[in-house]
């Protein structure tokens, strides 16, 4: 492997001295990893634009096709903490190189998929693709932007949605008018082949980053001294309360936003027309386009702020209206209007732990293996999408959707609760003991 990556041109490079760079260069280098975060959204954004065309050319159940859905979502999020070791040890450029090939062979893969079996392959490789680029970008921009990690993660993540919101209308016409092998075919060399092109200029930031320093001095936003290596860091508690918390707060959102058009079909608003700002649509087909808008804005919008006032307090804040607004939800979703406001709420309180743990993970545990150990930490989104299909036993044994929307919130509730009272003492001795 290190004979590999040698042969590639400055591979595993720091970027120059900062002394030959002015201030935009890490910005380009952010830039950088949000085009290729937007290049690999499809794979899982675009998804369900390929369903149904699948399912009338093969004669497949749903059922099985979505299988590779879950496949692609297993490989994407179980496999970061290795190609986040990879990016710690050879830096950027490889493995989102490598990244990008294999998501466009996984698209080439089901462009051709002929079986089930074929199809699912398609998606393990376009899963590992995908979660090589998403690893990478994040952990690049954590250790580029020390003084700014809830902004510069926040911003990145976001291209992740960004993406999908971009190219949804060309990929669905190019369906319609070529087929979906077609689709899969090309876009899936496109994003690609534009991946490809961009790993060629990622550097990884210089281990003396002068920006380091402007935030060991901020005190709203605590930092280490010490470089906690994943063994490490799988040994403090600290970490494993994190780690339910990113659990409690993504299977509670998702509890509550996964079963979106069966709740809406049961509060009898579906189909109902909404007007809102001069914009007229279902109510269910307007709360799905505010998925789109609002989970990414709530990315950059309170990593910003958690750079301000710090994060468990952002923390706090985020999860107590995630909480506040599942019960909303459920207390005045049958008025249509308030429907469609309400889940833009819980949509706008649920994105935000993509940009606040990444960056309190690199803060707790140092910026040299942030790619390695937030990719650990980005395993608990996996953890919580094993707990999702809790939501539909909860609702067939109730009933009604009660019980799914009271647990969805107590769970946010908890990690609010654990922000303030658990993690935000904890980080602060584990900080205090790495300066002295």
């Amino acid at each position: 492997m290190d004979k590999i990556v040698d042969a590639l041109p400055g591979a595993g490079l720091a970027a120059p001295a900062a002394a030959e760079h002015g201030p935009a260069y890490r910005w380009s280098q952010l830039v950088l990893g949000i085009i290729c975060m937007a290049m690999i959204a499809n794979l899982q954004y675009g998804w369900t634009l390929f369903v149904n065309p699948i399912a009338e050319q093969h004669h497949w159940t749903k059922a099985a096709i979505q299988v590779a859905f879950t496949i692609f979502v297993l490989t994407e999020t179980w496999l970061v903490p290795v190609e986040g070791y990879l990016v710690d040890k050879y830096g950027p450029r490889v493995v989102v190189m490598a990244g990008g090939l294999l998501a466009g062979l996984g698209w080439v893969i089901n462009a051709h998929a002929d079986t089930l079996t074929l199809l699912y392959v398609g998606a393990a490789v376009g899963g590992v693709g995908a979660g090589a680029v998403y690893g990478t970008c994040v952990g690049n921009a954590l250790k580029w932007f020390p003084d700014r990690r809830g902004l510069a993660a926040g911003l990145t993540a976001a291209g992740f949605g960004a993406g999908s919101a971009l190219t949804v209308v060309p990929i669905s016409m190019y369906i319609q008018a070529h087929g979906y092998q077609a689709a899969f075919l090309y876009f899936g060399i496109g994003q690609g082949a534009i991946i490809f092109v961009l790993s060629w200029f990622l550097h990884a930031a210089p281990a003396g980053n002068r920006y380091a320093s402007r935030a060991s001095d901020a005190a709203k936003v605590q930092q280490t001294r010490k470089e906690y290596t994943p063994g490490e860091m799988l040994g403090k508690p600290v970490f494993w309360v994190m780690y339910l918390m990113f659990v409690l707060v993504a299977a509670g959102g998702l509890m509550a936003t996964a079963q979106l058009a069966p709740i809406a079909k049961d509060f009898k608003v579906a189909d109902t027309p909404v007007s809102l700002a001069g914009i007229v649509l279902p109510a269910l087909t307007f709360a799905l386009a505010m998925d789109r808008v609002l989970n990414g804005l709530t990315r950059p919008f309170f990593g910003w702020v958690s750079d301000r006032i710090g994060r468990e307090q952002t923390m706090f804040i985020a999860f107590g209206l995630e909480a506040l607004g599942i019960l909303a939800l459920y207390a005045f979703g049958s008025n249509p209007v308030m429907f469609v406001i309400l889940t833009g709420l819980v949509f706008f309180a649920w994105g935000e732990i993509y940009s606040l743990f990444p960056s309190t993970c690199a803060d707790t545990f140092g910026a040299k293996y942030a790619a390695a150990n937030a990719g650990l930490l980005y395993t608990a989104k996996g953890t919580a999408a094993l707990l999702v299909p809790l939501s539909s036993v909860l609702s067939a044994a109730s009933g009604s959707w009660h019980a799914v929307f009271i647990t969805a919130s107590i769970m946010n509730a908890a990690a609010a609760i654990l922000a303030w009272v658990a993690l935000r003492p904890m980080r602060r001795t584990l900080i205090e003991r790495s300066q002295a």
